[in-house]
């Protein structure tokens, strides 16, 4: 009783540094939730159109890579829709290519986060053999397969042909 009695009048939320805090970090989680559910609405929606292109056989080199692809492939994953491994393949070339969003070093260095090591390793060949004056247009289902067989052997690889280029002095 005598705390109440000395506050001199009666308990205004609005002035308890407490309370507000309380009620600030209460709107700081919801608003990190609205975040992450939109992000996983953007996902979902980007998933569906990269599945689309890939099932109608468009996605290709014109399509242009972007933030948060990997979280669109990474859904298509989880739900085991059999063009994943289309999306995989495209986003291989993106990143050996480093095109659309894969041209920013930091957008490649956080693919390595973001990009299992199956795709990494086909993007690190593809790479290779593109600077080793190799066509990398066309069929080269052999890239996927070994990438996915043997993602070690596969960066090795990449490895030992940038490795040989370098030494034949062919650094293009």
């Amino acid at each position: 009783m005598q705390l109440l009695a000395a506050t001199s009048g009666p308990y205004d939320p609005d002035a308890d540094a407490v309370a507000q805090e309380e009620l600030a970090v209460d709107r700081r989680c919801k608003e990190a939730e609205q975040q992450r559910f939109q992000e996983q609405q953007q996902s979902a929606v980007r998933a569906d159109e990269l599945a689309g292109l890939a099932g109608a056989g468009r996605l290709d080199r014109t399509v242009a890579s972007r933030p948060g692809d990997e979280a669109a492939r990474e859904l298509l994953a989880n739900l085991g829709d059999y063009r994943a491994g289309a999306v995989d393949d495209w986003l291989a070339r993106a990143l050996a290519d480093r095109s659309a969003h894969y041209a920013d070093p930091d957008a490649r260095t956080a693919a390595v986060g973001l990009l299992p090591v199956p795709v990494r390793a086909r993007a690190a060949l593809l790479a290779a053999l593109a600077r080793t004056g190799a066509p990398t247009d066309g069929d080269l289902e052999f890239v996927g397969r070994l990438a996915h067989a043997d993602p070690a052997a596969t960066t090795a690889l990449a490895a030992w042909l940038d490795n040989a280029a370098e030494v034949k002095g062919d650094t293009t």
